[in-house]
């Protein structure tokens, strides 16, 4: 867990710079801790992704994460990767290689 600075919630949100939402997300990334993790596992961004329930919690089915626990659709409680490549880059961007610990089983 950790407390994102305002340069690390931008860098992290900068393909959102130029959408009206950036700067509201950015002022929601930096209000207090977030769980920062890596998943790991058969089909874990699909899995993942179901898991957290559409992005406006309104239209999250029941027993997901945003349907249960986010406010609004700005502040809709959890992200997960779309894809691999911005697995990878949204890893890299907070850990280092030495801090991943590879899936064992």
């Amino acid at each position: 867990m950790l407390h994102l600075s305002r340069e690390q919630a931008e860098g992290f949100y900068a393909v959102h710079k130029e959408r009206p939402f950036f700067k509201d997300l950015v002022e929601f990334m930096i209000s207090g801790p977030v769980m920062v993790q890596v998943l790991e596992g058969e089909d874990a961004i699909a899995r993942n992704r179901e898991i957290m329930g559409a992005t406006n919690p309104k239209e999250a089915a029941p027993g997901t994460i945003r349907a249960d626990f986010a406010t609004s659709i700005d502040e809709n409680a959890v992200h997960g990767s779309d894809g691999p490549d911005t697995a990878r880059n949204e890893i890299e961007f907070f850990f280092k290689p030495d801090e991943i610990c590879a899936r064992t089983r």
